[in-house]
């Protein structure tokens, strides 16, 4: 196995404090001293100081400075170390870039390793093979081609710097907006564009799993050890505790307002007022099984949309579940049956006006267009989820099988999510509410007995399932007096580019 410990290295006194600072990689050029916060820059042998920066937050990550892995680049079984992490604040939400030092001969190289809400994308400098265009240029769902392959513009935003710390090859100005273009291929490539630097830097990777980067030295446990923060809320002074330190939105659990957490819990707390609360079927906290893998509810949505033309509307629940080492995933109970979805790395082939998509090889057929409106929240999330935010969405359905993908987008962002329904039966016993399996139970859903004949208690069973049903419709129809109903696959995980630079 091949060493990841440096081949050389430099160390000197921190000019804040005296403390030692070392440098790891020859092509590293700032520091954050980890005693006085200090941003040092590099110059030959000299170190001189050049500002201070804010300590980073506690977003819960696993990663911590010095863990290290191997992934597999250009054929090789390559080491790496993770030196530096730089934490980023977007339009709709935050996320960090861990720097990644590669050894070789020379002194090694530097990767990046993007962490968002739980997903992940490894990357390395690239170049376009042309000037990079204005971001203005890059407009929000366009196709342009780099070095002959197509890649869709996935997002367009702002974003600061606002803490790093270790190692760092690069150190934009910090709190000063720059734009950050992404762009996603047919195959899971991801291209960012950084124009806060002259002449823009680019970075080229693809979404990687944690547990195949064989990490050594990660933080044993993601979620805080102390209490929970809590404040009174803004509204009716009741305390809120918020369990996870990322999060950008909640609700308060006395009058079910929704706060905005995006200026942060020490500032002006903002908060809307939600009247005719939607009650759950599957309660906040809540812990189940999915892929093997436990998943908490931390988040809920009833959402409305209504298609081009149509004066009737139509609503759909989403359940924001969280794994410490896959991120968060949707759990969407449509009237027409479950699925289990999350945001694509890549971006499906799909010319706008046409009814047909492909992702990773499946063939899919649009199903609907609509204007999707949250109506309802309840729980926490890693964006600002507000009342009444609207995007536009297409829905579609996999020619053979139960594959679902949906193309959302909303004003700086373009998301595609993809997943497969669910047995209704499946999600109750995920969730060990199999007493309750009734309440589940779908259009989708087979019969209910298999003799050629039905019973009085089939009877009594198929009533008491319409009397549910109808239950359920009065709760999500909202102001809409209408009963249609939309296709399962909708808009799944609203803001999230699914472990990119956002």
């Amino acid at each position: 196995m091949a060493d990841s410990a440096p081949q050389r290295s430099y160390r000197a006194p921190c000019p804040g404090c005296g403390a030692p600072v070392e440098f790891k990689s020859a092509q590293s050029t700032h520091a954050i001293c980890p005693y006085c916060q200090s941003m040092v820059v590099r110059s030959g042998e000299q170190l001189s100081r050049i500002g201070k920066m804010a300590e980073v937050f506690d977003d819960h990550s696993p990663l911590q400075l010095m863990a290290s892995g191997r992934i597999a680049l250009d054929g090789k079984d390559q080491p790496f170390t993770l030196i530096g992490r730089l934490q980023y604040q977007g339009e709709e939400g935050n996320w960090a870039e861990w720097i990644a030092w590669l050894p070789d001969d020379t002194g090694g190289t530097t990767a990046t390793l993007s962490e968002d809400n739980g997903a992940y994308v490894f990357t390395r400098p690239a170049q376009l093979g042309r000037d990079v265009p204005a971001p203005e240029h890059l407009r929000v769902g366009m196709t342009t081609a780099v070095a002959g392959q197509p890649f869709s513009v996935a997002a367009n935003l702002q974003a600061r710097l606002i803490s790093a710390q270790g190692e760092l090859p690069k150190l934009p100005p910090p709190g000063q907006p720059f734009t950050v273009v992404e762009l996603r291929s047919a195959d899971g490539e991801v291209l960012s564009i950084d124009y806060g630097q002259s002449p823009p830097q680019l970075q080229r990777g693809r979404v990687v799993r944690l547990e195949d980067l064989q990490l050594q030295g990660l933080k044993e446990e993601s979620v805080k050890q102390e209490q929970a923060r809590q404040f009174n809320c803004p509204h009716c002074g009741a305390p809120v505790q918020v369990q996870l330190d990322g999060s950008k939105s909640c609700t308060c659990p006395s009058c079910n307002s929704l706060i905005d957490l995006s200026a942060g819990i020490g500032g002006e707390l903002r908060h809307a007022l939600q009247h005719e609360p939607v009650q759950p079927l599957i309660p906040l906290g809540s812990s189940g099984q999915f892929e093997g893998r436990p998943w908490q509810v931390v988040g809920f949505q009833h959402r409305m949309g209504r298609e081009v033309g149509d004066d009737e509307s139509f609503g759909w629940e989403e359940y924001l579940l969280y794994n410490r080492e896959r991120g968060f995933v949707f759990l969407v109970d449509a009237s027409d049956g479950w699925s289990l979805v999350r945001p694509a790395t890549g971006a499906p082939q799909h010319k706008p006006g046409t009814a047909t998509a492909s992702y990773l090889g499946t063939q899919y057929r649009l199903t609907s267009n609509y204007q999707a409106e949250t109506g309802y929240v309840a729980g926490e999330f890693y964006w600002p989820v507000q009342r009444g935010q609207q995007t536009s969405n297409s829905d579609f359905a996999a020619v053979n099988g139960r594959g679902l993908l949906s193309r959302e987008q909303s004003r700086g962002e373009v998301t595609w999510s993809y997943g497969s329904r669910i047995d209704s039966s499946a999600v109750a016993q995920a969730f060990k509410l199999e007493g309750k399996a009734g309440l589940f139970r779908r259009q989708d859903a087979g019969p209910v007995a298999a003799g050629s004949g039905i019973g009085c208690g089939t009877v009594i069973l198929i009533l008491v399932l319409l009397f549910v049903v109808l239950i359920l419709m009065s709760n999500c129809s909202g102001s809409s007096g209408g009963g249609y109903t939309r296709s399962s696959g909708g808009s799944f995980g609203g803001y999230s580019s699914g472990g990119g630079h956002k």
